[in-house]
């Protein structure tokens, strides 16, 4: 398993959660974010980009009247990129563990995210990101690099790759 570790999976598989629960175990800093649901009346009405260092901000939303849209839901790319992006480019400049929670479509809608996750990819750090199963293109260049190894995220492996995730991720941080 490389250094930069892609973890993929339907819509509901706990790759975020996962993420987080890796995160948990880690002594080190790590920078980036990660992505929530906002629900509303137990239904999905939008999503939140939510940085390491505590900042968030709402950049999908049923109620946005935005140009940029996915489905149901309007886009404010300069909240992903005020708080997601600004995270990324952070954790690179700190040399920490970049968390990129997720390359999806909803987030390549923006050049500059785009550029963020090429620029951490480029370099010699350490990368766990979630990314879109679906084909994509910016996506499916990403899973075609050389330097990732992908994991498909399921329920029969979610608990086994919470440690396998933290202890390769710890040894990392240690050589």
């Amino acid at each position: 398993m490389g250094q930069k570790v892609l973890l993929t999976g339907r819509p509901g598989s706990g790759k975020t959660t996962l993420i987080k629960r890796v995160l948990e175990e880690l002594p080190q800093c790590s920078g980036g974010f990660y992505t929530e649901e906002i629900r509303k009346h137990g239904t999905r009405v939008g999503f939140k980009v939510v940085a390491l260092d505590g900042y968030e901000a709402v950049f999908a939303h049923v109620d946005f009247t935005t140009p940029e849209r996915v489905g149901k839901y309007g886009l404010d790319l300069s909240a992903l990129e005020a708080v997601g992006v600004k995270a990324v480019r952070e954790a690179v400049d700190a040399r920490r563990l970049i968390v990129i929670d997720e390359i999806g479509p909803m987030e390549i809608r923006s050049a500059i995210f785009r550029d963020a996750v090429s620029e951490a990819l480029d370099t010699d750090l350490p990368v766990l990101a979630t990314i879109f199963a679906r084909p994509l293109p910016f996506a499916d260049a990403i899973k075609m690099r050389p330097d990732v190894t992908m994991i498909e995220v399921r329920p029969d492996n979610r608990e086994k790759l919470v440690s396998q995730l933290s202890d390769k991720f710890r040894n990392l941080n240690q050589a």
